[in-house]
């Protein structure tokens, strides 16, 4: 267990920096990435419009290239000031090279899936849009009625991909036709998101304006009912039956999830090694639960224990929020510097059903916290604490929260590295070092609660190997041949305690966006590597202070920033 020092609780601040051309430079592109994504007004909390959306046509997709080749001219020409600047400019050339490489294999052409394509952007937008006032709902309405136009563009670019042989899989086509058609019904999201128009400051929505916002939610229904049947008649016939992609494609995103060029062959070895060192300590903790017993008995014992469940979303929530404002006080008063603006974390039960878990940052102006949002799949209840707690830890402090609010509000750096330059591998990683890291303040001396993490733990490097399994044609684990569905959805059972449903949306997940699920324990990997090379030379504490205050970047880019010169 590590111990607090008591002698580096006083709060540091960065000082703040005279911006020098590298930041002016790094601050246009943000401008330019808000040009051609207007949702990242409402993302990141930025002043102008929250009512526009992307072009998602092809010509969208070839002027943001053509823009990001023109920026990283400017920033090749540009003089290095100081060492942030060439963190920056290291940073930047990364950014546009994922961006150009990305544009070249075509991906954006046959970008669909359950999870993380336009079919969920154009919707999950409305999920962080204010809602306190009357022109907030304004707003909301505004933008119903360009989710057609912008769901056009996205058709448009789907056909020209299918002219060009560039498909997606089967299994995300129709993943993601029924996502769309069950936002379209009258009791889908559309339907009930006026149903929840009523400001926050006490007044009341005008008749005129609740009608507008009615029709405009219709108009929205009935653009994705027409997706999900282009979806499921056009798309899906003429795309490709092979779930895997490729190491080509593979490869690209790969480096675009963890910011770090990878040995893929070697990291599917080390997947696998990782696991079975994780099942490993899982079975010995499990005898400290009850002597002699296996880890799913241990599972059903503390499954099992009244003093560990949680019934109810909203009795969850107020779990969820209790737990967070204890880890921000306790942490913050003896092992990090927590500022004040930062130390409100808001819990809250998304408004949807899909299962997933995850974390928004505070706006710019901090009018938004940072927020943890559970979203609870249909007829779920029951929640234990034994397996949710270093999950609110993950999300949370020292997870996301810590990392990513303290960015938002450092003015050591500029504005795009400040609120918009995020890496799964870096951010995740971050996120699963957090987990380990509170067994090592003590804050998982519990057995059942430890074990809890080693579950998420398990899951998590099962995932790596079963990625990179089946995009790059791997033999499975078992011999018996190359991975496909049915053994993926086999391998995970064997490796997880997530129920049936939440179990198989993780799957479609790493089948249909692939290179991002590995970047939580890979990123753990690196961070890891980071840290026990810094300690050569540094304490444990300035290694986060010093990290941390870079905020986000790619990690060959921190490997870079933290090694010593």
């Amino acid at each position: 267990m590590l111990e607090p020092d008591p002698s580096q609780n006083t709060p540091h601040t960065p000082a703040a920096r005279l911006p020098t051309h590298l930041d002016r430079l790094a601050e246009s592109w943000l401008t330019t990435q808000v040009a051609h994504n207007p949702a990242l007004r409402v993302q990141l909390g930025l002043s102008g419009a929250t009512d526009e959306y992307a072009n998602y046509s092809p010509s969208g997709s070839e002027q943001a290239a053509s823009d990001a080749a023109s920026a990283r001219a400017l920033v090749r020409q540009a003089t290095v000031s100081d060492q942030e600047d060439e963190v920056t400019r290291r940073e930047l050339l990364r950014t546009f090279d994922d961006i150009q490489d990305s544009y070249d294999a075509g991906l954006h052409l046959s970008d669909v899936n359950n999870i993380a394509s336009p079919v969920q952007d154009i919707r999950d937008v409305f999920d962080l849009m204010p809602t306190g006032t009357i022109e907030d709902w304004a707003a909301i309405s505004r933008r119903l009625n360009r989710v057609p136009l912008a769901l056009d563009g996205y058709r448009e670019t789907l056909t020209r991909g299918l002219a060009r042989g560039a498909t997606a899989a089967q299994r995300q086509v129709k993943y993601a036709s029924e996502q769309a058609s069950e936002w379209s019904q009258p009791g889908g999201f559309f339907g009930s998101l006026t149903a929840r128009a009523h400001p926050g400051d006490g007044s009341e929505v005008p008749p005129s304006l609740r009608h507008d916002l009615e029709t405009a939610a219709q108009r929205a229904a009935d653009a994705y009912s027409a997706l999900a049947t282009f979806l499921s008649d056009i798309v899906a016939p003429a795309s490709r039956v092979e779930d895997a992609v490729g190491r080509d494609r593979y490869s690209i995103a790969s480096r675009r999830f963890l910011g770090a060029t990878i040995d893929l062959d070697e990291t599917y070895e080390w997947g696998l090694a990782e696991l079975a060192r994780i099942v490993d300590e899982q079975k010995h903790t499990a005898t400290e639960i009850r002597p002699g017993v296996s880890v799913h008995e241990a599972i059903s014992i503390l499954d099992a224990d009244p003093a560990r469940i949680i019934c109810g979303t909203e009795a969850l929530r107020e779990w969820m929020q209790s737990t967070s404002d204890r880890a921000v006080a306790e942490l913050g008063a003896a092992h990090f510097d927590i500022p004040d603006t930062i130390r409100r974390l808001e819990c809250m039960i998304a408004p949807t059903q899909t299962g997933g878990i995850y974390y928004t940052a505070p706006s710019a102006d901090l009018s938004r916290p940072g927020q943890m949002w559970w979203s609870v799949p249909p007829g779920v209840t029951k929640f234990t604490t034994w397996r949710e707690l270093t999950t609110v830890y993950h999300e949370g402090v020292p997870g996301h929260h810590l990392q990513l609010a303290q960015t938002v509000v450092s003015p050591a750096l500029n504005e795009w590295r400040r609120l918009a330059n995020w890496t799964s591998g870096h951010g995740e990683g971050w996120a699963l070092y957090a987990e380990r890291l509170m067994g090592q303040l003590g804050y998982l001396d519990d057995p059942g609660d430890r074990l809890g993490m080693l579950d998420g733990q398990r899951m998590r490097a099962a995932r790596v190997v079963l990625d990179i399994g089946v995009h790059l044609g791997k033999q499975r684990p078992d011999g018996t041949g190359r991975w496909d569905y049915d053994y993926a959805i086999r391998f995970m059972r064997q490796n997880s305690t997530q129920s049936e449903g939440s179990l198989r949306f993780e799957v479609n997940r790493y089948f249909g966006w692939p290179g991002q699920a590995p970047s939580y324990s890979i990123g753990q990997r690196i961070w890891e590597q980071l840290r026990d090379d810094y300690l050569t030379h540094g304490t444990l504490r300035e290694f986060h202070s010093e990290a941390l205050a870079l905020g986000g970047l790619g990690l060959d880019t921190l490997r870079s920033a933290l090694t010593p010169r």
